[in-house]
């Protein structure tokens, strides 16, 4: 499995063969098939394993190995769009559901060309799910030298497409929300490369802020979704700014985020509200706090929200969620959310720790929990340490819930610190 890197990243042995052919004599949609049920049977029997006896281990070993069987014998190049596409969707649920490191070294660069071809010349729906399926490769490859080798080769690919106007929405969002995770994984340390990601995201969501006048542009069809992926996959990019970047940043974007608060898209509202907020934790972190007064009074109306002009279940999530954010601002107190996988948690315990967990939610869906279980880089990333091997006799004896709170915040306190030390290294390239 991959190692950690500098204390941020993973690192493992790069990849050094290219991918090998299936060797079956059955056809690719025949394949593809028998890969889809596959994958649908696997991931309902392996979301969280059940306490109390050991053979998970087991079946754990067996579904990886017949995960690893199936993509082997699967042919990725076909000229056909409806295989290929599904093929994809085969690659994903696998990505998302198994641990499959070790078996992608051998076969990365086959996959990567495979996931090339399909953002130059598939259709928006083949660009979309090729996006996510990098996305989930730059997360099971650590971060280490493949994935910043991969992301440095495709993130050409994935802007192109983010910039182009006559692109799909679906595949400009998928690439926005690609090019955020591969560069918080694989890049994070390169300062470069972080300046580049960010003024490209931010180039897309700006045009949702107010012109001269004050007004909010009317936007497109579709345009409110982009904004919300690009503004989402920024923010999350934004945990890693030195201090000297955050102050530029909190100057720049808290008062033209306040007034897209005013957005008629109640999604794209909501983005901006949780961006707000982690702007605001960020800014505290280094003694960056603007007077609040003005932004409260805005917060307090969306928290309140009756208009009978908006949807019911709208006006609920958008109450839901502004109450929370309005609520941290005015109190400094963050509604601690925990979150269980196999005999561990996790406490989200802030803006910043809830949009890195959404962020990784959101590209592995279901399998998100299996990651924080086995995944060398979500653990490194939220404090967990190695893997767990646990046998009936450990699991029988279960710390309490206190104990696992002051475990996980002192991983969270001590992962803080690393961060602020490769934060100084950063400020000297930003």
């Amino acid at each position: 499995m991959p190692r950690s890197k500098k204390g941020k990243r993973g690192s493992g042995k790069p990849g050094i063969k290219n991918g090998v052919k299936g060797e079956s004599g059955a056809s690719d949609d025949e394949l593809t098939s028998d890969i889809l049920s596959h994958y649908s049977s696997a991931s309902e029997t392996a979301s969280v394993l059940d306490e109390g006896t050991g053979s998970e281990q087991v079946d754990e070993k067996t579904a990886q190995e017949e995960t690893e069987d199936k993509l082997k014998q699967y042919k990725y190049k076909t000229r056909n769009a409806k295989t290929r596409l599904a093929a994809l969707e085969s690659l994903r649920q696998a990505f998302s559901s198994r641990v499959l490191y070790d078996f992608l070294t051998e076969r990365r660069l086959t996959i990567s060309d495979c996931v090339e071809r399909s953002l130059k010349k598939g259709s928006g729906e083949e660009q979309a799910a090729a996006a996510t399926v990098f996305a989930l490769l730059c997360i099971q490859l650590g971060g280490g030298d493949e994935a910043e080798e991969g992301f440095k080769m495709l993130r050409p690919i994935l802007t192109a497409i983010l910039i182009d106007n006559s692109a799909s929405i679906a595949a400009r969002q998928s690439c926005a929300r690609a090019l955020g995770m591969c560069c918080y994984v694989s890049a994070a340390e390169d300062g470069e490369d972080l300046i580049k990601s960010l003024a490209l995201l931010e180039s897309i969501f700006m045009s949702s802020y107010p012109n001269r006048e004050g007004t909010l542009p009317t936007p497109k069809p579709g345009s409110p979704g982009l904004h919300s992926a690009a503004l989402q996959a920024w923010s999350l990019l934004v945990t890693l700014c030195p201090a000297s970047r955050l102050t530029v940043l909190l100057d720049l974007h808290l008062p033209k985020l306040k007034a897209c608060l005013e957005s008629n898209d109640v999604n794209y509202r909501i983005a901006v509200g949780e961006t707000i907020a982690l702007l605001v934790e960020l800014g505290r972190d280094i003694d960056e706090v603007e007077d609040s007064e003005s932004l409260c009074e805005c917060l307090k109306s969306l928290a309140t929200d009756g208009n009978k002009h908006r949807a019911k279940n709208d006006r609920r999530k958008q109450r839901s969620i502004f109450r929370e954010v309005l609520h941290y601002i005015e109190n400094e107190d963050f509604t601690e959310e925990k979150i269980r996988f196999g005999v561990e948690s996790v406490y989200i315990d802030g803006w910043m720790r809830r949009r890195i967990y959404d962020a990784f939610k959101e590209i592995l869906e279901s399998g998100v929990r299996h990651h924080l279980q086995f995944n060398p880089l979500l653990r490194d990333i939220f404090g967990l340490g190695p893997p767990l091997i646990l046998d009936a006799t450990v699991k029988g004896n279960k710390i309490s819930r206190f104990e696992k709170h002051l475990f996980n915040s002192a991983a969270f306190k001590a992962r803080t610190k690393q961060r602020n030390k490769v934060r100084d290294k950063r400020a000297d390239v930003m």
